[in-house]
């Protein structure tokens, strides 16, 4: 689809289908991501794991893990469609992520056996709960 924004002049090309894909299904069970933040349900994580994070966290298949990974507690949503223009994912510090829906915050914190093996493989977890 192309986007055109009549103010600038200028067109922004998007890969709808793709986005919508992350985009939570309905609005039982969201959850968001300890690490970045991204929202889904309960059932697009444990098919898809997070679309940023799954490669250190591994929630996909694996229900105890995504329980463990996000929070049904969190404030306020972003609509993110285009992380490298976007003043609020630098903001948010998801610049580098997917396109989807983030949290502002989430509360809650990863457990500590998590953060140890983030930490085993050199990454450090920086809580995304605004409130500490």
């Amino acid at each position: 689809a192309v986007v055109s924004t009549q103010s600038t002049g200028y067109f922004i090309q998007t890969n709808l289908s793709s986005a919508m894909e992350i985009v939570p299904k309905d609005l039982n069970n969201i959850r968001a991501c300890m690490m970045c933040s991204l929202l889904k349900n309960i059932d697009q994580f444990l098919v898809d794991g997070c679309d940023n994070c799954d490669q250190w966290l591994n929630m996909r298949n694996n229900r105890d893990r995504v329980m463990d990974c996000t929070s049904p507690n969190y404030e306020g949503m972003i609509a993110l469609t285009n992380p490298e223009e976007s003043w609020v994912a630098r903001w948010q510090r998801i610049r580098a992520f997917t396109r989807g829906m983030y949290a502002v915050s989430v509360m809650g914190k990863l457990p500590s056996y998590i953060q140890r093996e983030l930490e085993r493989q050199g990454i450090k977890f920086k809580s995304r709960d605004l409130g500490i």
